[in-house]
């Protein structure tokens, strides 16, 4: 009996108790929309705040429909990609700088990136703001 439960836990399931599930096969990268996901059928004790809090973030991996969604399969949606032209800003006081460059790597709001100044080649790093811009601090 307990080798026959210990076969049924190991199987993926298809959803389990509280649990946000795909509405469709939806392929890493994708940014979760309302339309993405619901709640298990055989669960009706998940809330709304579980759902709000995985609408808006973005998949690591590919999620089948009707599977899961773990949090772990979740990151902050990426705001600047590698290569991408990015304008630099340098803030201090009534002083603003910009400058455009080329970031060097990936990330989310508040990370800090290395981004390449493309007039001077110079590399530097900075903080991702909220409207995409890289925001260079001296550190």
């Amino acid at each position: 009996m307990k080798a026959l439960f210990l076969f049924f836990m190991l199987l993926p399931g298809v959803a389990s108790a509280g649990s946000v599930v795909a509405q469709r096969t939806l392929p890493a990268g994708t940014i979760i929309m309302p339309a993405d996901v619901a709640v298990a059928a055989d669960d009706r004790t998940t809330g709304p705040d579980q759902v709000s809090q995985v609408i808006g973030m973005q998949l690591r991996v590919m999620v089948y429909e009707g599977r899961r969604i773990e949090p772990s399969f979740l990151v902050a949606p990426t705001a600047v990609s590698r290569n991408q032209i990015v304008t630099l800003a340098y803030e201090r006081a009534a002083l603003r700088i910009e400058a455009e460059g080329r970031a060097l790597g990936s990330g989310s709001v508040g990370q800090i990136i290395r981004v390449m100044n493309n007039s001077s080649r110079v590399t530097v790093s900075g903080r991702i703001a909220p409207d995409g811009t890289v925001v260079v601090d001296q550190f």
